[in-house]
């Protein structure tokens, strides 16, 4: 039997997302929230379909109806939920013996600091819905979130120690028993650990997803901090150092790619807000790239864009996302080829 996680950029069938709703912390900010997944799904609606999971599909077609989205290709679940990160609670996929399956891990809150009781659900309910037809469905025994995890599709994976070693995610496991449970669930044989990288604002321990990307042809993007007044730089630039010292599994370097560092953002109580243009999303023929308004985001999506050659490179304002801590790729779960009936 051969496992396989897919990369990102392979074919896709949809994108998962989970609406906002006044039983979320997004309620104060609906008004700002909303109009950016309304963005969203008409953008990956364009490349692919979008399955969208709210306790509230009426409002949710409603504000739908008031965009360019063509509704076609858009299906809504009425399930509950208690956010929007469908990145940690979706589905993970991997090929096993080339036919697909979903892995339903365990979601609790990011180490239990948030409620989690509806989202831990989602997979599974959708499965009860008939959204996925005939493709199986295995539940690990393993708190995993999908941003925690970058594969090339190969069997590497980069992951940090941060995030994956954090006591409350699952603390009968050591970096070993990690390992090997990764190679157990995802079929990956090169693990490659960061020690070093974080995001202030950042909920998740440092997941990959805010701060280094596996891309095509052994390349990395990274996120790289020039500001040596800031507070991350010199975190940041032990992580690219450690990254300069990465393998891939024939032994050679991974080509480099440092994203620009935004200004900093906070909110209104003066937390820091973590903006990172790593978080993006690859979708079929076109990347999603998070902008802040800020000065650098054009040298931003030209960056992406030496990393994916030949496909659509667009700009999402994502400046409300990051007032609850996330940005595109926290919002979004790819469902690959052959997954959707």
């Amino acid at each position: 039997m051969t496992l396989r996680l897919p990369a990102e950029w392979e074919d896709q069938d949809g994108v998962l997302l989970a609406w906002p709703h006044a039983q979320t912390d997004w309620a104060p900010i609906l008004d700002r929230v909303v109009p950016v997944f309304c963005n969203l799904a008409h953008r990956i609606s364009r490349y692919e379909k979008v399955l969208i999971v709210t306790p509230e599909p009426d409002q949710t077609r409603a504000a739908l109806q008031d965009t360019p989205v063509s509704l076609d290709r858009i299906e809504i679940f009425k399930i509950p939920t208690n956010d929007t990160w469908t990145r940690d609670f979706g589905p993970i996929t991997i090929y096993r013996d080339n036919r697909p399956v979903l892995l339903d891990f365990g979601f609790n809150g990011w180490g239990l600091k948030f409620p989690s009781n509806f989202d831990n659900q989602v997979t599974r309910n959708l499965v009860r819905a008939g959204t996925f037809g005939e493709t199986a469905l295995h539940t690990p025994g393993l708190i995993l979130e999908g941003g925690s995890i970058e594969s090339d599709g190969c069997g590497t994976l980069l992951v940090t120690s941060a995030c994956l070693l954090e006591p409350n995610r699952n603390p009968h496991l050591d970096r070993r028993g990690i390992e090997a449970a990764l190679k157990e669930n995802l079929g990956a044989d090169h693990i490659l650990w960061l020690e070093n990288g974080y995001l202030e604002g950042d909920d998740t321990d440092s997941h990959i997803d805010t701060l280094a990307r596996l891309c095509p042809d052994d390349t990395i993007a990274y996120v790289m901090c020039d500001d040596e007044t800031d507070p991350h730089y010199e975190e940041l630039r032990r992580m690219g150092e450690e990254l300069a010292g990465l393998r891939t599994r024939d032994g050679r370097p991974f080509r480099l790619i440092p994203l620009p560092w935004p200004r900093p953002y906070f909110d209104d109580e003066g937390q820091r807000l973590p903006a990172t243009y790593a978080n993006f999303l690859v979708i079929n023929n076109a990347v999603l790239v998070p902008t802040y308004n800020d000065p650098r985001d054009d040298e931003a999506m030209a960056r992406i864009a030496e990393a994916f050659a030949g496909r659509e490179i667009i700009g999402i304002d994502c400046s409300p996302l990051i007032l609850q801590h996330g940005s595109l790729h926290c919002v979004t779960m790819q469902l690959p080829k052959g997954v959707l009936p």
